[in-house]
């Protein structure tokens, strides 16, 4: 796992290419642990990315045939790795963006759903594959997965582990758009550019209110999203917005 700064946009990158980046227990603790060093003081923006041709083709096989333990130990073990890469993605103060240079497979194809925007290349694969070895959809997936492609959609992905292309992820709503391979750096470094143009502390606050409610039934959503907004009013990013606005006029 490679992971620097630079400009304000923090990159981590997948870097096992000889396996497509698969992830084993040591690789999503790392992952967890990137993405744990974002914070809005010092980035606009986290990007995730693969070397080479895959982003990511999920749990590797090979560490999971290795495997000997009881429930409880593969309880704690989940919680420390694929737990916390749920956990950091989908708490994270600044927009995280997956910049998807091919193959999003299991959990690669759920980092692409904590993900708050996602671009992938039109000959990227995408697969909800963990029933290809008996497995349920993880990293947040099953939790994920229906509130973004709907119920039916999910469970034909999770229950058939289908395989499909970049345009049927982006017309289901798994990526945000599909793009030409020469036009993805491109169309990601428009969008940092925004987010960079926005107040981070508002997005983070954004962001909150969004996650939290979708847990919450209607009466507590509008409060909660109440008491983040009075929150986003004593921001110095409300002041010099509504100083700018003023001005303009």
């Amino acid at each position: 796992m490679q992971s620097t700064t630079e400009d304000g946009i923090l990159s981590v990158t997948f870097d096992r290419p000889e396996s497509m980046n698969a992830f084993n227990g040591g690789e999503a603790a790392a992952l967890a642990d990137a993405v744990a060093e974002a914070d809005p003081e010092t980035h606009d923006a986290v990007v995730l990315t693969g070397e080479g041709e895959a982003f990511s083709a999920g749990g590797d096989i090979e560490a999971m045939a290795e495997r000997e333990e009881r429930p409880r130990e593969a309880y704690e073990r989940y919680n420390r790795t694929y737990g916390r890469v749920a956990e950091e993605l989908f708490d994270c103060p600044v927009p995280v963006v997956a910049k998807i240079n091919g193959d999003a497979v299991g959990a690669g194809l759920a980092v692409t759903a904590l993900s708050d925007f996602a671009y992938a290349v039109e000959g990227a694969t995408f697969g909800c594959a963990f029933v290809h070895v008996g497995l349920i959809p993880d990293t947040g997936g099953s939790y994920l997965l229906p509130k973004l492609v709907g119920l039916r959609a999910a469970k034909r992905l999770a229950f058939t582990g289908e395989y499909f292309d970049a345009s049927e992820a982006a017309e289901l709503g798994l990526i945000t758009e599909a793009v030409e391979a020469d036009d993805l750096d491109r169309r990601v470094s428009t969008l940092l550019e925004t987010l960079a143009d926005r107040p981070t502390e508002t997005i983070a606050l954004a962001k909150q209110a969004i996650h939290d409610n979708l847990g919450h039934g209607w009466d507590d959503a509008l409060d909660h999203e109440t008491m983040l907004q009075i929150q986003a009013y004593g921001s110095q990013a409300h002041e010099d917005g509504v100083g700018a606005f003023l001005d303009d006029e």
